[in-house]
């Protein structure tokens, strides 16, 4: 159990942002930390940190929420009803005192989108128990949650291989 939980928010529009949170879920597991890694707008497709959660249930859970596919920019209503819903599991499992770590990947995304109100994410942090470590992810992080955040690292697009033709690759972005 932590002493005392801070927020930290990964954000731009750059590579690792989840790949960040995931190497902290690691590093808070092999400390005995409990940890939940709530996926936000990613309902389908396998990805590793999918089957390694198999393997490291109970201490690692990882919730994924969204329907398959992207989300409708032209019609959210499907979209933010599905996140209104895991909004609310999130907000539960966050103040439960199941877990030390709890990660929203994708919730700036989200919030982006306009499924998630910012103000929504914000009484998220009001509710955070004192000695849980909130996590929250995504490209276009609103300004008042880098505000009411702890801390706050922006991933930057220098290079990125995926210009040059390489798709996602499994093992690495998937």
């Amino acid at each position: 159990m932590l002493e005392r939980g801070c927020v930290q928010v990964y954000t731009g529009n750059g590579k690792g942002k989840t790949t960040a949170a995931l190497g902290l879920a690691f590093r808070a597991l092999g400390r005995g930390l409990r940890v939940c890694f709530f996926q936000f707008i990613k309902g389908s497709g396998v990805y590793g940190e999918h089957l390694l959660a198999e393997k490291l249930a109970p201490q690692l859970t990882i919730i994924r929420s969204g329907r398959p596919g992207w989300v409708n920019t032209k019609d959210i209503t499907a979209d933010r009803q599905t996140a209104q819903e895991a909004l609310e599991q999130a907000t539960k499992l966050l103040t439960s005192g199941d877990y030390d770590l709890m990660v929203l990947d994708e919730i700036n995304g989200a919030t982006a989108f306009g499924l998630i109100d910012v103000e929504q994410v914000l009484e998220l942090i009001r509710l955070k128990p004192e000695k849980v470590e909130l996590v929250l992810t995504g490209r276009n992080a609103p300004e008042q949650v880098i505000e009411a955040a702890d801390l706050v690292t922006e991933m930057r697009d220098i290079k990125h291989y995926y210009l040059a033709g390489v798709p996602a690759r499994t093992g690495i972005e998937m």
